[in-house]
């Protein structure tokens, strides 16, 4: 059976100043050059103590905010005529947990307003489908809407098929099949989008630490390494946040801990700098595969039925 993924379109974004709310790391980058490669011009509001030194140059208007400072955020957007935006970066929310860490987190009064539901309530939680989705509610009460990142740089999902690297022996398909479900299972519950398993056994689960620190440990639970990383997107994906992103560091964290596969979801992963990753993986031996979802249970099902 042969699945349909979906393909991106090229949009002339015809000089709409579009925003970008930029967390950590080289996503914000490369969706903030997208922009200016469709005729855009990007509004980059940098999150205090996460945004990369590099977006600077490429921001038609820049300013920086707290990461709960709601209200400050949407005024920025409104004031430099920006009724699109996006949320592109991570957010290094374990350090929320660190002594004294709340500090970053201290929130305006729009924040107030649009967490408090969440820290009063017992019948509301504070998973990242949960708050990003308040966020992006309260942006659009003020004529501002959420977009995915990929509406303006559809060319950084993952395209079906092998990325990079050796095909996929029958075992570590069988690993694929295995780990996939895990994934999904723990995408549904909103507690992280990526697992680690070794001969159909679970190494490590990923929670509010990331993906990287979770590789990392379980390179430090099987320092012989040979493992399979797969991370997915949720069932329930809010393609506006939080999608699956591969960049160098991921793979940089699978070389340290000795992984040799990295299994990815096809149309829903979203690549940072894609040339630097194939190359970086064919030079360490690690395989990339892209996989439909719509097709990859009964594919894998084969593939852990062979092993």
């Amino acid at each position: 059976m042969t699945a349909s993924c979906p393909t991106a379109s090229f949009p002339d974004l015809g000089g709409e100043r579009i925003g970008i709310l930029a967390g950590w790391g080289r996503f914000p980058v490369v969706v903030a050059e997208a922009i200016r490669r469709r005729g855009g011009r990007p509004a980059i509001l940098a999150i205090r103590g996460h945004a990369d030194a590099e977006l600077a140059p490429l921001a038609d208007v820049a300013g920086d905010v707290g990461v709960a400072e709601i209200g400050g955020a949407i005024e920025f957007f409104r004031r430099n005529g920006v009724r699109r935006a996006t949320m592109a970066g991570k957010i290094h929310k374990a350090k929320l947990f660190t002594h004294h860490g709340w500090r970053e987190y201290l929130p305006d009064w729009t924040g107030i307003r649009t967490f408090w539901p969440h820290l009063v309530s017992r019948r509301r939680d504070n998973r990242d489908d949960s708050l990003l989705g308040a966020i992006a509610a309260a942006f659009d009460r003020r004529g501002v809407t959420i977009c995915p990142a990929t509406d303006f740089a559809p060319e950084l999902l993952a395209e079906e098929g092998l990325l990079a690297g050796r095909p996929l022996s029958v075992r570590q398909a069988a690993d694929v099949a295995f780990g996939w479900r895990l994934a999904k299972e723990l995408g549904r519950l909103d507690i992280g989008q990526t697992v680690v398993v070794k001969n159909r056994a679970p190494l490590a689960l990923e929670a509010i630490e990331g993906t990287d620190a979770c590789i990392r440990r379980a390179g430090q639970v099987c320092p012989a390494g040979g493992m399979t990383v797969v991370k997915v997107a949720k069932p329930q994906q809010d393609l506006r946040f939080d999608m699956p992103t591969i960049g160098i560091g991921t793979l940089e964290s699978l070389r340290e801990a000795g992984a040799r596969v990295l299994a990815i979801e096809a149309g829903r992963t979203i690549l940072v700098d894609r040339g630097q990753l194939a190359s970086f993986a064919s030079q360490h031996g690690i395989t990339i595969a892209s996989v439909c979802d719509a097709e990859g249970e009964a594919a894998l099902d084969l593939a852990a039925a062979a092993a």
